[in-house]
């Protein structure tokens, strides 16, 4: 036992350098915009030519306007912004949608129209715009043939009064699924020279991209209530729990992301200088309970059993997570896909996990329970995994290590 262990230190203590790395080489990049511009592809030219697309110029002409605009103002690119932005395409016939597929992709029939062509074999093309919220869009365009769909990508962003090129890449999808769920999904490996340094000029690509229209209401709740949570470095959704059993639900990782939204800043609470997260603090009981019951209805004797707490100077112990607790940089989000009111003034919530990096829009679904408060708040009632012969497991999350596992790598240390 003990042995398997340290061989799953080992390879989350090499997964964190490999992350460190890649980080540090990305912020000293010293590339600037004008290296990375690039002219017009052979590929691009082809396309255009084979099958009478417009040039991009005239893609550009459909959003300048507002990104100027924007930019006179100061004003950053928001929900609306990119909403007014994909409605511009849209008015244009194309198909377009934004990055968080937060905004109903516009002349989605003709992408359902080119999927069909896929699995039918045929020859066919389509350009796909995704915006994002960088001031900035991709410009997929994908022709099939024999089955097979080749990808033309091109990343151009805003810039002082023009949209700039600035990376672009081809490949072929070795992954393609229009879903049962209404999403298309692709990935392929490309190439790009803007990345040679850090990967040999190849780059592995995971699109997913919400075809079908999704309840406004639904996308409202889930940006209120499902992403500011959602499945990064904590367990709510991935656990069956409820206010009368929290059952496995692990209030540190919630202390983690809820201290931020209490209290208006980050945490000070440092993993240490060693990265081993074996710095441990005592924080005062008044602070640590503010958080949690902000967001949970539950009595401080059940959150001290739930916890390490220290009745003789009245502290809940904390660790920060470390070297040892660090997950995988691919992470899935939440869609709320369904919701109804309660007579007892909650309400719930149908969730899909859609995970890109898996080529997944639906690992499992799970209902969430949401209680709104009167000062605009909210407490999380329960979660519920709703059983299926389907459902995947949430390989992305690593659990907080329990105080006999820490104990085991400080005695290997």
């Amino acid at each position: 036992m003990l042995i398997k262990k340290t061989v799953w230190f080992w390879k989350r203590e090499l997964m964190a350098i490999s992350i460190m790395i890649t980080l540090c080489f990305t912020g000293c990049s010293g590339t600037t915009q004008e290296e990375t511009a690039v002219v017009e592809t052979t590929s691009e030219v082809q396309l255009a030519e084979q099958y009478g697309e417009p040039n991009i110029e005239k893609i550009i002409e459909c959003c300048l306007d507002i990104y100027e605009k924007a930019a006179d103002e100061k004003r950053d690119v928001d929900l609306e912004m990119t909403r007014s932005i994909i409605n511009q395409f849209g008015k244009n016939g194309y198909p377009a949608v934004d990055s968080k597929n937060q905004i109903d992709m516009t002349e989605a029939d003709k992408v359902v129209q080119f999927c069909k062509m896929v699995e039918a074999r045929e020859e066919s093309h389509i350009t796909i715009i995704e915006v994002d919220y960088l001031g900035g869009l991709i410009k997929y365009d994908l022709q099939t043939k024999d089955g097979n769909v080749d990808v033309t990508r091109n990343y151009y962003r805003y810039d002082n009064g023009k949209m700039r090129r600035e990376s672009t890449g081809s490949y072929q999808a070795n992954r393609w699924e229009y879903t049962e769920e209404g999403y298309l999904m692709f990935s392929g490996d490309w190439f790009s020279e803007e990345l040679d340094v850090l990967t040999l000029g190849e780059a592995v690509e995971y699109t997913a991209l919400r075809v079908q229209p999704l309840d406004e209401t639904c996308r409202e709740l889930n940006r209120k209530y499902l992403l500011p949570i959602s499945y990064k470095r904590n367990n709510m959704f991935l656990v069956d729990w409820s206010e009368d059993d929290f059952g496995e639900l692990n209030f540190y990782d919630m202390y983690d992301i809820l201290y931020p939204k209490v209290y208006g800043k980050y945490m000070s609470y440092a993993a240490g200088d060693n990265m081993g997260g074996s710095a441990v603090y005592r924080i005062p009981r008044e602070e640590f309970e503010n958080v949690i019951m902000t967001y949970f209805n539950i009595d401080s004797e059940t959150l001290q059993s739930k916890t390490i707490y220290y009745s003789e100077d009245a502290t809940y112990e904390y660790r920060p997570r470390g070297l040892y607790e660090v997950e995988y940089p691919e992470h899935p989000y939440p869609e709320v896909i369904g919701y109804s009111k309660n007579s007892d003034g909650t309400i719930t919530l149908t969730v899909n996990v859609v995970f890109p990096y898996a080529g997944d829009s639906k690992v499992y679904s799970h209902e969430v329970v949401v209680r709104p408060l009167d000062n605009g708040g909210v407490q999380y009632v329960s979660n519920r995994i709703i059983p299926s012969e389907n459902n995947k497991e949430e390989t992305w999350h690593t659990p907080r290590l329990t105080a006999q596992e820490w104990e085991e790598v400080l005695e290997g240390t």
